[in-house]
Parts: C-alpha cells; structure tokens; sequence
C-alpha cells in the first residue's frame, strides 16, 4: 500500500491536535491531586505554577534546616504564601498521625527524615508522585512506590578537633577504637539506634556489636544529646573524636573558624532526608510544585549550605564521595531491635579510669 506525502503529514498533524487538544482539556479542568501527581505533558510546570498561584498558599512541616531556605526561595519565586512549622523528627511524626486521624487534613507537603517519612507511606498518607525530575535523582533517591524523594543525604562522619587530634592519628577502622589510647577521646550521639544498627549490619551483627562493646568498655565515650550538641563539643575540645555526626555538622563550624574536621570510617552510610506531598493536600498544585522545586531548583541552596545534593545535575562537596545509603524500609522493621541493642551498649560504658 503506498502512502502520499501529504496523507502521511495529514496523519502526522492529527495526532499533533490530539495531543494538544487534550493537553488543553487536562488544564482547562480541575483535577484531582492523584491525576495532576500523574501527569506528565509538556505543559505540567505551567499547570502547577498556575494552579498554585490560584491557591496561593502552602502548609508544609519539616526537620532539617535547609527546608526553610527552600521555602523562602520557593515562595519568592512563585508569590506563594508557605505556612510551615519545624520541629525534631519524631515529633512531626506524631503531630501528623494525630491529626491525620483527627480528620484534619491542612498539612501538605511533608519534610522528614526517610524513616519516618517511609512510615508515614506504611500509613498510606503519602501521594505517589510521578514527576520527570525523578530521572535525574542519584540512585536511591526515590523508592519504588514514589511516595516521596530524597533530596539530600545526611552522610554519617567522624569529627575531630584538629588542634588536639593529628590526621594520622585517626582510627582506620572500627576495630582501631577499641585502642585505649582513645579513652577519655571519643564521643557518641545518645539516641543513633539506626546509625548503630546499620553499622553493625555492615560489619556482621556478632563481629559488630562485640566491637563496639569493647569500645564502650575500655574507652568510655561521652554520650551526648544530638549531633549538632556532639559537633559543637568536639570544636571546643571537650570531646575530641565523635564517631557519629552528620557530615554538614562539622562544615558549618568549620565555615566559622572552629578547628574541626571530618573523617571517614568504613562503611560509609547515609541517611536520606525527604519530601513527600500528602494525598490529602488541600493545596495540590501548590505541593506538588513544592515537591519539584525541592528536587531542582531547591538543589542549588542544599549544595550552597554544605549539604549533599540529590539532583545528579547539581554538585555539592560530597558528590565524589561513595557512600551506601541506609534503606529506610529496612531500617524500619529493624528499628525495635537496633534500639534495643543500642540502649543496652551505652549500659555498657565503663565509667572507671
């Protein structure tokens, strides 16, 4: 059968007006947060930049500090008010559930850490987002479900105060801390069940545990509440050797003058912080543009601040660095067990000289 040219371009043009038209049709009429998470055309950013500026406003709860930053940027840039509200992770975890069950539904956008944003998936409060910028997330950015997506990764790192510890000092694995010359040294955050956990899952649970055992007993770290708190001492010289603070911790002091630097034991592993859009945003348009304004444009201010970017097109201090990144699914059904374990290692620290 043969075709003229101008019955192929006929073809060829109708499908072109198809596919506008319908485009036309999807942004002429409202649509449900699960058809508008979905959608794909061309026209998407439009849709929600002017979805969004009808609604105007965005409620957004968040645990890492880089989120107000992006926040700021977002709302000057789309003229869209942000309510939001910060506060450690386990508490927006429970501010959510309750009034998720309370039938108040003004949260739209959620900010966590993975963990507790996984849990929230498992609680089915989560929107499955298909957005085009997954595709150029790093590997294990977004989980299989797409019910949220990292946009940064807190890395796990020593910190040592450089006036006090010398570079080549510094232990090369976690067998070396068991040393005695540590003792009086070393530092530990007071509630890492899930960087505990996860190390020891790297190094085998019997090796592991009885490791870090030894270390407790012999070289007594001072234990400590929060990692921020942990960096802050280590720059002072209180507690020379942390052995886990996130990695922008020491950077941020460091930006300041403090004689304070990170090292790296192996396994190196991250924890990644997230954003989700709630499927029972009352502002749609505007959480879903939140969502990829975190995953793009967002990126420049997490790679400015010192944190590690997502985004493969956006680098940070840290891109060359290999890393495993703690799976959150994992970690949770773990959690009870790792917390268990870690609660009965600091029982172990010998307080005796």
């Amino acid at each position: 059968m043969k075709f003229s040219i101008t019955s192929v371009l006929g073809v060829i043009f109708t499908l072109i007006l198809t596919l506008c038209c319908n485009s036309l049709l999807f942004a002429q009429s409202a649509k449900t947060l699960g058809e508008l998470s979905k959608y794909s055309g061309t026209d998407r950013s439009r849709l929600l930049i002017e979805g969004a500026k009808r609604e105007g406003e965005l409620t957004l709860y968040y645990a890492h500090p880089i989120v107000q930053v992006i926040a700021e940027a977002f709302s000057k840039t789309y003229g869209i008010k942000v309510k939001s509200w910060r506060a450690g992770s386990e508490a927006i975890q429970q501010r959510v559930m309750t009034e998720q069950r309370a039938g108040k539904f003004e949260i739209d956008v959620l900010s966590n850490t993975a963990l507790d944003t996984e849990a929230a998936y498992k609680m089915r409060l989560l929107q499955e987002v298909d957005s085009p910028i997954h595709a150029v997330l790093i590997d294990k950015a977004v989980p299989m479900h797409h019910q949220w997506a990292a946009f940064n990764m807190d890395i796990y790192s020593l910190a040592y105060n450089t006036k006090l510890i010398k570079a080549e000092e510094l232990p090369k694995t976690y067998e070396d801390l068991m040393d005695p010359r540590f003792r009086g040294l070393l530092g530990m955050e007071a509630d890492d069940s899930i960087w505990y956990g996860s190390v020891i899952n790297e190094l085998g649970d019997s090796r592991g545990r009885a490791v870090f055992e030894k270390i407790m007993s012999v070289n007594a770290p001072s234990i400590r509440k929060g990692h921020s708190l942990l960096s802050t001492m280590v720059a002072s010289g209180e507690v020379p050797l942390a052995l886990d603070v996130y990695n922008w911790n020491p950077e941020q002091l460091k930006r300041k003058g403090a004689p304070i630097e990170v090292a790296w034991l192996q396994p190196i592993l991250a924890l990644p912080s997230a954003v989700a859009v709630m499927n029972k945003a009352p502002h749609p348009y505007a959480a879903l543009l939140f969502y990829d304004f975190a995953l793009s444009e967002g990126q420049n201010l997490v790679a400015q601040a010192g944190y590690v970017t997502t985004n493969s097109r956006v680098e940070s201090s840290y891109s060359s660095l290999k890393y495993k990144v703690i799976d959150p699914s994992f970690a949770l059904g773990q959690q009870e067990r790792w917390f268990k374990w870690y609660s009965e290692l600091l029982l172990k620290r010998n307080n005796t000289p």
